[in-house]
């Protein structure tokens, strides 16, 4: 039984060909409580699959189908001769291309078993690769595991059932074999394949690492560790060593691409540490995720979310009354409309969307909703904003810090604030060509300028 029991994420970029895969082999080498190793499906594969489903006619589709098994065909081929690797990769090639011939309507349903076969095809040769490494690796279906409800393409999962499951199908397995396994894909009780959405392989790795009871969740990218902000827009952005579970989730739900944002969830209820590091440089320290830190910055990073959307809502009927929110919230819940920041007056009400994040039919402010809306109400949308988060510590609580940040921002158009629901974060948008100026500005002369230790 190893001293702590690890489970290791490995995303796209990591699984990309098969010297990508022997880093991630060699990571695992060297460190024997790796236990649990979940992968996404190959660079690329995923953005094939989900063009398979949104096409209609043949001939594209089949186009797109040799893309994906002239590439796994050509990763098996770089392998030792292993009859059983190359056998499971060519089944699991003819039954995609089975399931895509025998659709000609792409249903929810179908598009979820359609997208599993990314994560089947590089979980199967990776498990190849780690036992040409001397591994004794063990590939492992996660649906016999990961059972979610029936919301196809961003299922929910059953939290209990994976747990049970783990405990009689995991556990025994995880000492004695390295177990490879996929992320993103489930099933549900009937046994149909679904996926948790897009980005869910992070998802899927805490929800394991919950359910077998881990000490620590590893999360393998192609970024050496969170940073104080992208380093692309800021080159003295730097990295952080370590970061609160609080102050992490903020900045996954508030721009930052890092991490999921549900991932930290399962980590959170279980106390998992969670480590985020770059496959391709293993070396380079990345970044600790814990419950407290030894130092508690007020601002410790600063996200942008761009393509925002404002409603801004206005009603009498707000004056004095009660049940206005209740019905105005009915309605967005009605239409899936996932609402991130609220400012309300007394006859007015201010809300956020993230239209970046939008896809058809999904959070889509609809002809239909907003003429539901404005049956009781006058409706404004404002679009081309950009929301931007200062994340750390105390912030509902430390003196000075909001007058500082605006003061440093007098020439810039604030569109909505909000501050001190959350100690952990303080929000406004702006206009987008504003944006990264914003960035820019606030990065210096909080972090930039400042030694990692002082406080605001």
């Amino acid at each position: 039984m190893p001293d702590l029991i690890k489970v290791a994420k490995f995303g796209g970029t990591s699984m990309a060909d098969v010297a990508a895969m022997r880093r991630c082999a060699n990571i695992i080498k060297t460190d024997s409580d790796k236990r649990l190793i979940v992968v996404s499906a190959t660079s690329g594969t995923t953005n094939l699959l989900t063009s398979i489903c949104r096409q209609p006619d043949r001939e594209t589709r089949d186009h797109f189908l040799k893309q994906i098994r002239d590439k796994h065909v050509a990763l098996a081929e770089e392998l030792s001769e292993s009859s059983d690797m190359r056998n499971n990769v060519e089944l699991l090639l003819s039954e995609l291309e089975f399931v895509v011939i025998e659709n000609t309507v792409i249903t929810t349903a179908v598009k979820d078993t359609i997208l599993s076969f990314g994560e089947r095809l590089s979980s199967t040769i990776f498990t190849q690769v780690l036992i040409e490494e001397g591994i004794e690796a063990l590939w492992f279906d996660a649906r016999n595991v990961m059972i979610t409800d029936d919301m196809y393409g961003s299922a929910e999962p059953h939290l209990k059932s994976i747990r049970k499951k783990a405990d009689k199908k995991l556990k025994p397995l995880i000492n004695k074999h390295v177990l490879v396994t996929q992320g993103f894909i489930g099933s549900d009780r009937s046994g149909n394949t679904t996926t948790l959405g897009r980005g869910g392989s992070d998802y899927s790795a805490a929800l394991l690492a919950e359910a077998i009871d881990a000490d620590v969740l590893e999360i393998w990218t192609d970024v050496t560790a969170i940073y104080t902000t992208d380093p692309r827009l800021v080159p003295e952005a730097r990295p952080i060593t370590e970061i609160t579970f609080d102050e992490a989730a903020e900045l996954s739900v508030f721009g930052a691409k890092v991490l999921h944002p549900a991932t930290l969830k399962p980590a959170i209820r279980k106390s998992i540490k969670v480590y985020v590091g770059s496959s391709m440089q293993p070396e380079k320290p990345g970044t600790w995720i814990v419950k407290n830190t030894k130092e508690n910055p007020s601002i410790r990073a600063i996200s942008l979310r761009r393509n925002q959307t404002l409603m801004n809502v206005h009603s009498l009927d707000m004056l004095h009354r009660h049940g206005f929110l209740a019905k105005l919230f009915q309605i967005l819940a009605k239409y899936k409309i996932s609402v991130d920041l609220v400012t309300t007056s007394e006859v007015s009400v201010s809300l956020t969307i993230d239209t970046d994040i939008m896809a058809p039919g999904h959070y889509h402010l609809s002809e239909a909703i907003m003429k539901e809306l404005e049956s009781f109400c006058e409706v404004k949308i404002e679009q081309n904003l950009s929301l931007i988060a200062l994340v750390g510590s105390n912030l509902d609580a430390t003196s000075g810090v909001s007058g500082a940040i605006f003061s440093a921002l007098e020439d810039v158009n604030i569109r909505l604030i909000c501050h001190g629901a959350s100690p952990h974060n303080l929000c406004f948008l702006v206009n987008e060509h504003q944006a990264d100026g914003v960035v820019k500005t606030l990065h210096k002369r909080f972090i930039t300028d400042k030694p990692e230790k002082v406080l605001v």
